[in-house]
């Protein structure tokens, strides 16, 4: 079967779809899988095939409605203020915006508390230490500054750092809940309630965590106040690709004040085109997400969801119990949700090493470097289908691969040589040939060793890791 060229015009005569899906499939044999719990990372899997399907035809259906005029497809609203009132009821009340993710949601949530309270000078976010990158992402775009706040030794935000960080400046405040790193719920309350005696919104990023812990509190677990029925709390994000199982391109950015929603919302009329009112980033999108969302929501339903938040967070329980059973692995932190960070102990013990041992075994255990004060980790997110005996049995087993195999071997003057590297003077093929020569092979297909990468990237400050990862970018889609 002929395959388009990588680097190539369209073929002259259109394939036929047989073919065609036949390619995706080929492409797809490196993947990782998307069912079954044996990535304990980036996908979420109910276990339930019929809500799966049921969310892909949902998403057919709506695949060709263009979100970007909602009174030619009014649909899009009718869906949307469902959508939204779903999690407005279970978060604390509010209005919100159906985004396509966190970092969407997160970024309305800055810019609306930019405009809302203009400042003297460049405007200030204040953050822990362990809030999500989407905050960078969103001052990097919107031309404000990061101010970081230090979290204790349980990785919680320090509420007296917080109040000490606060300017004239400051437009926004940030707490997580819980945060992605460890699972750790910040003192919302609390921080909330200095944000609010300056007059400072505070945005909650509940991304991970806001469409599962409403439902572990269902089922009687005590669960810390986090949402926007907390006095101060002026914004919250909530994924429903993660915990409410629906298909990537879900989240919901509630406010408190529908005042405040509106300066999220876009609009320009300094052109002689069509009228331009935007209430997220993007301007043309897919309802496909939408209609997917609502279908999985109303399918799952609340039942099906607390099942579901209880037989995660028992599975986050068991690993935790399993692995104070594995010598030389210990949890970071007190994870209110079903995320768990696992380090070492022991220096002979490497957690990058025990990363590819599990890959090599057929799972995936996601690397998570060091960082003020959080050691490098490994990180799972549990759901309702993890089998956490087969996890743990993998997981000892790549233990004693680990420990044989012992800590990667750098070449002790390669960190030194890469944090002076003059990277504006290598093109992406030298870039891939410089990494090619400490063994990762963008082309190879396979498992990738990632080991010594992640060492070398661990030994470097986070602005020499950052510029690494853009040229490693760069390369991969050269």
């Amino acid at each position: 079967m002929p395959a388009d060229p990588p680097h190539g015009a369209l073929p002259e005569t259109g394939r036929p779809a047989p073919d065609l899906l036949a390619e995706l499939a080929r492409l797809r044999d490196a993947d990782l899988p998307v069912r079954g719990g044996q990535v304990t990372a980036y996908v979420y899997d109910t276990g339930r095939d019929a809500v799966h399907d049921l969310a892909a035809t949902a998403y057919q259906e709506m695949l060709e409605v263009n979100c970007l005029d909602p009174t030619a497809f009014p649909s899009i609203v009718a869906l949307e203020r469902r959508i939204v009132g779903f999690a407005a009821d279970k978060l604390g009340g509010g209005s919100g915006i159906f985004t396509s993710g966190g970092t969407e949601s997160i970024m309305l949530a800055v810019k609306a508390a930019r405009d809302s309270r203009p400042v003297e000078g460049r405007p200030q976010i204040v953050l822990p230490a362990t809030a999500h990158p989407a905050f960078h992402k969103a001052a990097h775009y919107l031309g404000m500054e990061v101010v970081h706040v230090p979290v204790d030794g349980a990785f919680r935000a320090d509420p007296a750092a917080t109040a000490a960080a606060l300017t004239s400046r400051t437009v926004l405040v940030v707490a997580s809940a819980p945060s992605y790193p460890h699972g750790v719920m910040d003192p919302v309350p609390e921080i909330a309630a200095l944000a609010a005696a300056a007059g400072v919104p505070c945005h909650v990023d509940a991304c991970v965590g806001g469409w599962v812990l409403p439902w572990l509190r269902d089922a009687g677990r005590d669960v810390p106040p986090f949402d926007l029925s907390v006095a101060g709390v002026t914004s919250l994000s909530c994924d429903l690709h993660k915990y409410g199982y629906s298909p990537k391109g879900a989240s919901v950015v509630l406010f408190a004040d529908e005042s405040l929603r509106r300066h999220a919302y876009f609009a320009s009329a300094r052109w002689p085109g069509y009228t331009v009112i935007n209430a997220g980033v993007q301007s043309s999108k897919s309802a496909g997400p939408l209609g997917a969302a609502w279908a999985t929501l109303t399918a799952v339903g609340a039942h099906g969801y607390r099942d579901l938040a209880e037989s995660a967070m028992k599975a986050a329980e068991r690993l935790i119990a399993g692995i104070a059973e594995i010598p030389g692995l210990r949890v970071l932190g007190d994870p209110v949700a079903p995320l768990v960070a696992v380090a070492s102990s022991d220096p002979a013990l490497d957690v990058f090493v025990i990363a590819d041992e599990a890959r090599a075994r057929g799972w995936y255990f996601q690397p998570q470097l060091s960082y003020q004060g959080s050691p490098p980790n490994l990180h799972f997110t549990l759901t309702g289908v993890s089998d956490v005996d087969a996890l743990l049995a993998v997981l000892a087993d790549a233990v004693r691969g680990a420990r044989a195999a012992g800590p990667p071997d750098v070449p002790s003057d390669l960190v030194d040589a890469l944090a002076e590297l003059d990277l504006d003077g290598l093109d992406d093929a030298g870039f891939a040939a410089l990494l090619a020569s400490a063994g990762v092979d963008l082309d190879g297909g396979g498992d990738p060793e990632m080991a010594v990468v992640n060492t070398i990237l661990d030994a470097l400050p986070p602005a020499t890791r950052e510029a690494l990862l853009i040229r490693f970018l760069s390369a991969l889609y050269a």
